[in-house]
């Protein structure tokens, strides 16, 4: 082979490479790798196009809200301009220097909540127990004082639990009588301006902030009950004892009035004029006993327990 011709082979040769590594020229000249990008960017715009003006579906309408978002604040949704600007985390975390909320009803609740909580905590494990009620005012040198001691002292001795409001007068007595005679001497006390806590005869005591929660504990865990001399206090808690009793809220429990003289007024009128204008029923004065006998009062009281 001539020189001329060598160099027209290597000539063909390197044009075929070319061709074949490119791979984008066909016999005719056109473009077979441009054609297909070509038609890929026809594709994706028709594509987009058809996304752009696609219906949404019905069930998508159906499904929003008029209203716009929801916004879910525990159990409770809000929606449009009920939305709230702040959220409940962000609101904890945030100092507050306002303390009004410490008086209003929602912490009064988780108060009064704590107040049941600790109370049926403190009492559960107490076993049977007989409550004493009288009056605060009552001086120790008043035989009233010496019979309450007495019959606390009385029931104590019985392995039963003695429970009073644990304030000074009536209440003092029969705690000091429990817890000499080494019973369980429990004081149920409530926050009063002119009263100082709980008397020093108490050895298992709650003071509480609430009445209807303080009452509930006597009621909840005492199977019968001595009613001193007393005034307004020993009347209410005497009469709510009654009324849960007469309407079957609780079970019948004994209710012993101690000292005939002093509850005799109240029961003439409960047996007259109550009486007389139907205002309570012939068996209803039945519900308690009278006595002026310490030693009667506590055998009245414990004889089922």
């Amino acid at each position: 082979m001539t020189a001329e011709a060598e160099e027209m082979t290597d000539a063909a040769a390197g044009d075929e490479a070319a061709g074949s590594v490119a791979g984008t020229a066909t016999a005719d000249g056109t473009d077979t790798q441009g054609d297909a990008s070509a038609a890929a960017d026809a594709s994706d715009a028709a594509d987009a196009s058809n996304a752009v003006t696609a219906p949404v579906e019905p069930v998508d309408l159906e499904d929003a809200s008029p209203l716009g978002d929801t916004y879910h604040r525990g159990p409770v949704i809000l929606r449009g301009q009920m939305i709230p600007k702040d959220n409940t985390t962000a609101n904890l975390l945030k100092p507050d220097a306002d303390t009004d909320w410490l008086h209003m009803d929602p912490w009064r609740v988780l108060r009064i909540q704590s107040e049941f909580v600790d109370g049926f905590g403190a009492l559960a494990e107490l076993g049977p127990a007989v409550a004493i009620f009288g009056s605060a005012r009552t001086p120790r040198t008043d035989p009233v004082y010496k019979a309450a001691r007495r019959m606390g002292s009385q029931i104590a001795k019985r392995n039963i639990a003695v429970i009073t409001g644990g304030g000074p007068g009536v209440m003092e007595a029969a705690n000091r009588g429990a817890a000499l005679a080494g019973g369980k001497s429990v004081g149920l006390g409530i926050e009063l301006p002119h009263e100082q806590g709980l008397n020093q005869w108490v050895n298992l005591g709650m003071s509480f902030r609430y009445f209807f929660v303080r009452k509930t504990m006597f009621v909840k865990y005492a199977s019968g009950v001595i009613v001193c001399p007393g005034g307004f206090g020993t009347l209410d808690e005497m009469f709510e004892l009654l009324t849960l009793v007469q309407t079957h809220k609780v079970a019948n429990m004994p209710v012993v009035l101690y000292g005939e003289e002093y509850w005799q007024g109240l029961f003439d009128w409960l047996n007259g004029p109550v009486s007389d204008h139907g205002m309570i029923s012939a068996i209803d004065p039945h519900l308690v006993t009278l006595t002026d006998d310490p030693d009667e009062a506590v055998k009245l009281v414990t004889k089922g327990l």
